[in-house]
């Protein structure tokens, strides 16, 4: 499987902002422009699988690289 990354080094300094952010990148997942997303900020991470395992057609993945990288992706 080759999954289509977005990757950005964007750090937030609340839930709320990354929340903001992670709801602007679940629609670009859902229209299928990426699969998936590596980021340093685990509240992007937290907000965006969140968002995504709300939509009954995803299966949500999440894994932790080393100490600061976070990837989500998804598979139907």
């Amino acid at each position: 499987m080759n999954i289509r990354w977005k990757r950005e080094e964007i750090i937030f300094e609340t839930l709320y902002e990354a929340d903001v952010w992670g709801d602007y990148l679940a629609n670009e997942i859902y229209e299928r422009i990426y699969d998936g997303y590596i980021t340093p900020d685990y509240k992007i991470a937290y907000s965006l699988a969140f968002r995504l395992a709300s939509i009954h057609t995803f299966r949500v993945n999440t894994q932790q690289d080393g100490l600061n990288i976070y990837k989500v992706w998804v598979t139907s």
